[in-house]
């Protein structure tokens, strides 16, 4: 999924577009490369999401602690802003350098002769021809867009989870009702912010040159190829962060009640 919205993405209106829609860019994918193409960009997914990860929720959990009430509270405000304390942070120290180099990676692919033979290769032919410059593309974008995802994912959750204990601190939620939580704030985030990551991506495709910055970038979509562009790829996205957010959020419920039984702290 996350292969598909990133093609549709890059899919630009300018020149005819290659793909009619979601079904026919897998269609013309596995046609051309096989299921596998369908995985292109996974190494460099998969080494950013266990430190993107940590950063996240390791950020959060500073910020959160400290701005708890008396009774161990966090409001829904406060949930807000140790979102986007999390989201600034990961975006600086992880997810800016390695979406440029997936971004790159599933671009390069769709190109005639692709360059790229793995991951290291990649990102050792990046940083050669462009400098470490080369893996900071679109910083400002990125930072936008994990900055106001995680912001709206972190309130979201923290909002339905007051709302689930009420008056009960110690209320329990199971991991199913997790998911669900999860699932909503992961749609509330990309309905919130997908014009953010359209720019994002373009940003930090093969083609970024053409933009000055990423407020030239958002003036060039908007004329060129109209409002509706901002929400190109809506859809794979939707399915895949709300699946994504919700099989984290249980994931991370679920190891920090076994940490809290195994490593007991104040």
């Amino acid at each position: 999924t996350e292969y598909v919205k990133t093609q549709l993405q890059l899919d630009e209106k300018a020149n005819p577009p290659r793909y009619k829609g979601i079904v026919d860019c897998v269609k013309q994918t596995v046609r051309g490369h096989g299921v596998k193409g369908l995985y292109r960009g996974l190494s460099s997914l998969l080494y950013g999401s266990i430190p993107k990860a940590s950063v996240r929720f390791g950020m959060f959990e500073f910020l959160s602690n400290k701005m708890r009430d008396e009774s161990g509270k966090l409001d829904s405000t406060r949930g807000l802003i140790c979102g986007l304390g999390a989201g600034v942070a990961e975006a600086v120290v992880v997810v800016c350098p390695m979406e440029t180099v997936k971004v790159k990676f599933i671009h390069d692919q769709t190109s005639a002769n692709p360059k790229y033979r793995g991951f290291f290769h990649g990102v050792r032919e990046i940083v050669r021809t462009q400098g470490l410059k080369g893996t900071y593309q679109g910083l400002t974008a990125t930072v936008l867009k994990q900055g106001s995802n995680q912001a709206i994912r972190f309130y979201v959750m923290t909002a339905l989870r007051n709302w689930y204990k009420g008056d009960n601190p110690q209320k329990t939620i199971n991991p199913f009702l997790t998911g669900v939580f999860g699932a909503v704030a992961g749609a509330a985030s990309v309905f919130g912010n997908t014009p953010l990551d359209v720019i994002k991506t373009r940003m930090q495709g093969l083609e970024a040159h053409k933009y000055k910055s990423t407020v030239d970038c958002a003036i060039k979509i908007m004329k060129y190829e109209g409002a509706a562009a901002f929400y190109k790829g809506t859809v794979p996205r939707l399915g895949r962060v709300c699946m994504d957010v919700a099989i984290v959020f249980i994931i991370y419920e679920e190891v920090v009640k076994v940490l809290n039984k195994v490593w007991k702290t104040d």
